[in-house]
């Protein structure tokens, strides 16, 4: 499975993930819960464990609430030191499939993790995206607006496809140099502005009404409304 692993304590973080990867499984660890919830919307993961209470301003319970509200039914396993009754029920009731007590023993970890991905999917990931006429197919790789086909380029599809993702959000310059160019460091270039560009030009050929908008000093937006 693909999992995403939400831990901010850097030792059972290490743990968890040396010991799920062992088992066969890819996991991909990032340490808050506004880093967790942004990978958790924007990628395609078989299950999430999450920590309960996480720094970033998310929690995890909050991380839950805002999935479930998207419409995201992503297997969630709740690692908590907080074990009172009342606390793991909040967590099931946020949208948590189980939760697991600190400190805990990792074949239990593993045994849920695998229990959890035994359960049949709720529904099917979704292989296209639409905002107003602009409709982007993940499958056949191909973009069409207003029914017309919209010939671009690789990374110029992997942009929009972000941008899609999180249509009505402000997304950052560094949130697509890690997405779209996998660049984990600002490389002082003009290379989104250039992209987005062209995007734009493509996008909004023999159109009334732009797509994607520039936020001032935050990013970029696609939305329907002008």
């Amino acid at each position: 499975m693909r999992i995403l692993l939400v831990e901010d304590d850097a030792e059972v973080g290490r743990f968890v993930r040396k010991g799920l990867q062992e088992a066969g499984h890819t996991v991909e660890h990032t340490t808050n819960g506004r880093d967790g919830l942004f990978m958790a919307a924007g990628e395609s993961f078989d299950l999430l464990v999450l920590d309960r209470m996480l720094p970033g301003g998310v929690d995890g319970v909050r991380l839950v609430e805002t999935l479930r509200g998207q419409g995201n039914h992503t297997p969630v396993l709740f690692l908590s030191a907080m074990s009172g009754v009342d606390e793991r029920v909040k967590g099931l009731k946020a949208g948590g499939d189980d939760y697991l007590v600190k400190p805990f023993a990792f074949a239990e970890l593993l045994a849920r993790v695998e229990a959890l991905g035994r359960r049949p999917a709720v529904d099917a990931p979704a292989t296209r995206l639409k905002v107003a006429d602009l409709e982007l197919d993940l499958l056949s790789r191909t973009v069409t607006r207003a029914g017309k086909k919209i010939d671009i380029q690789p990374r110029e599809f992997r942009l929009l496809e972000h941008l899609m993702r999180h249509a009505g959000q402000v997304v950052t310059r560094t949130m697509l140099l890690e997405k779209v160019w996998d660049y984990h460091f600002d490389p002082q270039t003009n290379v989104i502005d250039v992209h987005v560009s062209r995007l734009r030009q493509k996008l909004d050929k023999g159109q009334d009404r732009p797509l994607i908008h520039t936020v001032r000093n935050a990013g970029y937006m696609i939305r329907a409304e002008p």
